[in-house]
């Protein structure tokens, strides 16, 4: 509970900012879309090369002094960072600041190592799908507040959020116990593994996760069509502005929680992580391409309950990860995984930010704003044959190579 109410805080705090950052970036370029879509993916890919060299770091130093200390710095860091954003007089006091806040936001990694250290193997994917409500909750309430905050004026969202963060610090200054002990905490800071690619490689001593991290790597590729282009798509395919691009997060928000919170746990027990792995990655393939064919914001509605079934995938592959590693790398292990999607976060802004630009703009051989999520919807569909050859739980594995097939 603890944990969960500090990273509901937390996405909280970004949920705020999520409407009317885009909106903001656009009334410094003068309020062309198709420009401001470009600018919003350089901001998307710059905060995914700093989180690349900084959730490494974090994770080695969560193993090595523990849980608490990584995410209580973090917390203070987001609350000072967000001042830093509302006082922005331009774009690039802006884009400082969204670097200062990758930074500093790489502690999810942290939280779902503190998971692993408080949790049975059996029962980390539901846990991981309370972490899941968070985000859930965090993005009901959220985008509503910053949507209405921000048609007001576009710099009360940052003020709230800078609030939010450290009124988290606070929180967890006083109530967060520290979960890992130190006789489980590694010997020495490792510093080949808080390198990025250091800390990629970590993952070739564990060949038996290599697919599913393929899985982690796809499916969060796909994810980041959201914060590229979710909100400038709106605008441009169904004038939705500020407030109703909240709303549409908010309704997000409310449909992750009732998958996170009280579906997960069920479904998982009943089909395994496995078929949910599966299950879940197909609802995102048919989600996106609704979304990226939707003509009218009615249609666009009637995806939502059917890509957030995606989230079934996201705990159930974290499940099978933490089950196949042991207590002294976790951290180690999370932070290579948000590392290798801080990767993708690199590339990914620019191409859904790109063709989303591209295919509006006055050059497009057709007007298709949908495009960025037929692209997502692609690489989903990807992710669901990786995961259909290669998740597996440790004792399945175990018995098929015991007993293989004639």
């Amino acid at each position: 509970m603890f944990i969960f109410i500090t990273v509901l805080i937390d996405v909280l705090a970004f949920g705020v900012i999520i409407p009317v950052l885009p909106h903001l970036v656009q009334s410094f370029v003068g309020g062309d879309k198709s420009h401001a879509s470009y600018w919003v993916g350089a901001f998307s890919t710059a905060f995914a090369i700093v989180q690349f060299f900084s959730a490494p770091i974090q994770g080695a130093l969560s193993d090595r002094y523990g849980r608490r200390p990584v995410i209580l710095l973090s917390c203070l860091g987001l609350g000072i960072d967000f001042i830093f954003m509302a006082l922005a007089p331009n774009l690039a006091w802006l884009f400082v600041g969204r670097l200062i806040s990758a930074a500093t936001s790489a502690s999810f990694s942290t939280a779902n190592a503190y998971i692993a250290d408080i949790t049975a193997p059996e029962n980390r994917a539901k846990s991981f799908g309370m972490i899941g409500a968070a985000f859930g909750l965090g993005f009901i309430i959220g985008p509503v507040v910053g949507g209405l905050l921000g048609d007001i004026d576009h710099r009360l969202p940052f003020w709230f959020s800078a609030g939010l963060a450290l009124i988290n610090f606070a929180y967890g200054l006083f109530v967060l116990p520290e979960s890992l002990p130190k006789e489980r905490r590694s010997p020495a800071f490792d510093w080949a593994h808080a390198k990025p690619m250091g800390s990629v490689h970590l993952l070739r001593d564990y060949p038996q996760i290599w697919g599913l991290v393929a899985v982690v790597f796809l499916a969060n590729f796909a994810h980041f069509v959201y914060p590229s282009t979710f909100v400038l798509f709106a605008d441009a395919s169904f004038g939705w502005k500020e407030k109703e691009a909240g709303y549409v997060l908010a309704l997000v928000g409310v449909l992750s929680v009732i998958v996170n919170a009280l579906l997960i746990g069920k479904i998982v027990k009943r089909l395994g992580e496995r078929r949910a792995i599966l299950v879940g990655l197909s609802c995102g393939v048919i989600g996106f391409l609704i979304y990226g064919f939707a003509g009218a914001g009615w249609i666009f509605l009637v995806g939502l309950p059917i890509s957030a079934l995606w989230a079934i995938a996201t705990p159930s592959t974290q499940a099978l990860i933490t089950q196949q590693v042991g207590p002294e790398v976790q951290g180690r292990i999370q932070g290579a995984l948000s590392s290798l999607v801080s990767l993708a976060g690199i590339v990914a802004p620019a191409l859904f930010a790109g063709s989303f630009g591209y295919f509006i703009g006055p050059t497009a051989p057709v007007r298709l704003p949908g495009i960025a999520f037929l692209i997502a919807a692609a690489l989903l569909a990807c992710a669901v044959v990786v995961a259909w050859r290669y998740a597996r739980a440790p004792a399945a594995r175990a018995s098929a190579v015991a007993d293989p097939a004639p």
